[in-house]
């Protein structure tokens, strides 16, 4: 047994919030409780280890992710720079340690930031003319490749646009080297694949980043490559972070096959919701919207699924116990998601189905006559905080008084939507604390843009933050009871932080670093 007292724990258990104790025997929480009393059940074989008044959380879990880009991407060009100088900078620089038809890869530029917009292959190729360079945007909506690039997938003038997509063109025609959505896998089809064993080894290296920010716990929505190294890591003990897997919906049919379904698995890795797209990005202006884009209106953004399509593949993931996870940006999209749920429901309850927990993943903006329509159908809200902080401009300008119920927090917490918070990594920094700031706070590190924040009534308190990125992820994932608190019988999964996040000043959130972490009741950051 091992027992952590002189703690300032914040346990999330409705029988006892706070406690000075914890004590932890094969891997669970065996009590919670005070020093006292937890101290008294210590035998002469008992690890006791005082903290010094740390505060303890239970270990926090990012609700949406992909952890496979995110693992291999550490080893990317880092394109999240304020001019598109230091990103053309930063490319030339590893491309001049590049061999000679060796791929470049980059991740993060968003032309939202940057004066000239977008960049251009010929920019690209005036440094690699003689290798491919392949770019993915920080929404992973839009993608730049150089001219080498281009020709190695036989994209020219005269490549229809695919269906859904779009390749940006010149007044002649001709590919500038921006591809949007569906186009980028024109390119992305011929880069060399990794391998199985490839994402393992890179995932198997991300997991301490993940843990010193204070993850235990992830949903990811990458693909099949992903699961398969997931499981090798699993099989030989060596996934050592909770992990809920997406299935892709073009695998919707072989889960089917083979009687999947939601929440089967292991204690570290279980099978999550089938993933669907309903549109596109704010980014590159592809989330569909109901009324057009501020000063283009002609674009209304690209629209994937609507409600009857969404419904069609609901029916057939329901009646194999599949949940579903939908993709939804714009105000149409989500309008189109919430239709399609409010018939999932019904045919449910008509079949005597279970209600499944479904997600909508991002609902970035909603029509104020959709806010109530989430927690009237029992919908769960899969957000990321830090795009408010980094989107909060680019809303604005595309978007305009539509921005006020984006990233709307506050107003559908308090309609009863259930909230589960995480990042979209590698789309932005996976830290937790970084989330927890931009939703208590709605700002950046530097303050800005007032001290109320952006849009500051949706603003959230610190303790509903930390519920959803601890409980709630919990129960969408269906492990209530096991995870997400700390309480006798739940997994022993908990940060300990050097101060506390609830005595600070908010607007320091962000600087919040763990000093240990522990899954399973092994340490596994800090010792």
């Amino acid at each position: 047994m091992l027992i952590l007292h002189n703690i300032n724990a914040y346990t999330l258990w409705q029988s006892q919030p706070q406690a000075s104790a914890l004590a932890i025997r094969d891997g669970k929480i065996l009590a919670v409780g005070s020093q006292e009393d937890i101290l008294a059940l210590a035998d002469r074989n008992t690890e006791r280890i005082d903290l010094r008044s740390a505060t303890v959380w239970p270990g926090l879990t990012d609700s949406h992710l992909h952890l496979q880009f995110y693992s291999l991407g550490l080893k990317y060009v880092d394109c999240e720079t304020e001019s598109l100088a230091e990103c053309l900078r930063r490319v030339a620089a590893t491309a001049a340690d590049t061999l000679p038809g060796q791929w470049v890869r980059g991740h993060g530029w968003n032309q939202n930031d940057w004066p000239e917009g977008f960049g251009t292959a010929a920019m690209l190729d005036a440094f690699a003319a003689d290798k491919p360079v392949y770019l993915t945007s920080k929404s992973l909506h839009s993608s730049w490749a150089n001219s080498f690039a281009l020709r190695l997938a036989g994209i020219t003038g005269s490549t229809p646009d695919p269906a859904g997509g779009v390749i940006q063109r010149d007044s002649a025609g001709n590919p500038t080297g921006i591809l949007f959505e569906s186009a980028m896998e024109l390119l992305e089809n011929i880069i060399p694949t990794p391998t199985a064993d490839d994402v393992a080894l890179a995932i198997r290296e991300a997991q301490p980043t993940l843990w010193r920010m204070g993850l235990t716990g992830v949903h990811d929505f990458d693909r099949r490559t992903s699961f398969m190294a997931l499981q090798s890591l699993d099989a030989a003990g060596e996934l050592k972070l909770r992990t809920v897997k997406s299935i892709p919906l073009e695998d919707l049919s072989y889960a089917v096959g083979v009687g999947l379904e939601t929440g089967f698995g292991s204690e570290f890795l279980r099978i999550g919701s089938v993933k669907l797209f309903a549109d596109g990005a704010l980014g590159p202006q592809t989330a569909a919207m109901l009324q057009s884009y501020k000063n283009e209106p002609a674009n209304t953004g690209l629209l994937f699924l609507d409600a009857e399509q969404i419904l069609e593949h609901g029916q057939l993931a329901a009646k194999s116990g599949i949940s579903l996870a939908i993709h939804a940006i714009g105000d149409r999209a989500n309008h189109e998601v919430l239709k399609a749920y409010a018939q999932l429901r019904e045919f449910e309850t008509r079949e005597n189905r279970l209600h499944l927990r479904h997600r909508i993943e991002h609902v970035q903006v909603l029509h104020p006559d959709h806010l109530k329509l989430l927690a009237a159908n029992q919908i769960i809200a899969s957000m990321q905080p830090i795009h408010t902080t980094s989107d909060m401009d680019t809303a604005d300008r595309y978007w305009g008084s539509r921005a006020r119920y984006a990233y709307a927090f506050n107003t559908l917490q308090n309609a009863g939507t259930r909230l589960i918070f995480g990042s979209d990594a590698p789309v932005e920094s996976p830290n937790p604390f970084w989330g927890i700031h931009a939703a208590v706070t709605r700002r950046r590190h530097s303050g800005y843009p007032s001290a109320d924040g952006w849009n500051g009534q949706e603003r959230i308190t610190l303790q509903q933050a930390l519920e959803s990125y601890t409980i709630h992820p919990a129960f969408a994932a269906g492990r209530e009871g096991h995870l997400g608190a700390l309480a006798p019988g739940y997994h022993a999964d908990l940060i300990v932080l050097p101060t506390d996040p609830f005595k600070m000043e908010p607007a320091e959130l962000h600087t919040v670093k763990p000093d240990r972490v522990m899954v399973g009741g092994q340490w596994v950051s800090g010792v």
